[in-house]
């Protein structure tokens, strides 16, 4: 079911996570599958939809800076000094992660990836849903990322609860991806920020 972004609705969307549901969001970049990430069971589904392997952890959106310490165990110099410059933002920053985080999300490695996005709905929306979402996107492996409500529908039919409308993708790029778990940031994935853009920060400081 695809329904429209409002107010009047987060908190049904809200009630379909904590009952363990799947649901379909806008992120910041394209649309992202969403679920509990402390509820195995739902990222288990996450990673039933996509069709993915299990070698491969799934990322958390977040609401606000308040919900950093449940997910990262360790914040590094480099974690502090890019969160501080690229935050709210689409990169996603891969820490150690916290005690008790499953591994349904870690993949066994240990660590987590984590964004805040600069987008006042998906926040919104984040926040009503206790604070913090996955966020793999919407498509299943080795298809191109959903960058509309509808183009998650045809991938995925009537696979997923509710499907949340909030208009197309913002851009063709997905988040840039940095693992500063150790001492020196390292490139995971570049996208909508510029590798050389954090290259210049880091020699910078």
């Amino acid at each position: 079911m695809i329904i429209p972004q409002t107010t009047e609705v987060l908190a049904q969307i809200a009630n379909s996570i904590r009952r363990g549901g799947v649901i379909a969001f806008r992120t910041d970049t394209f649309y992202g599958l969403g679920a509990d990430p402390f509820n195995r069971d739902a990222v288990r589904k996450v990673k039933k939809l996509k069709g993915r392997e299990d070698g491969k952890p799934i990322l958390i959106v977040i609401s606000g800076r308040e919900q950093i310490n449940r997910f990262i165990a360790e914040r590094t110099k480099a974690f502090d000094v890019l969160a501080e410059e690229f935050w709210p933002g689409p990169l996603t920053l891969i820490c150690k992660a916290a005690p008790g985080l499953p591994e349904e999300i870690t993949a066994g490695t240990g660590t987590v990836g984590v964004r805040l996005p600069d987008d006042d709905n998906v926040c919104a929306l984040v926040r009503e849903c206790g604070g913090a979402l996955t966020a793999t996107s919407a498509n299943p492996a080795d298809h191109e990322p959903a960058r509309t409500a509808q183009e998650v529908s045809d991938y995925f039919r009537k696979a997923i609860e509710l499907i949340v409308d909030g208009g197309p993708a913002r851009g063709d790029l997905p988040s840039t991806v940095v693992d500063v778990s150790q001492l020196e940031p390292r490139l995971i994935r570049e996208g909508v920020i510029a590798w050389s853009d954090i290259r210049v920060l880091r020699q910078g400081g």
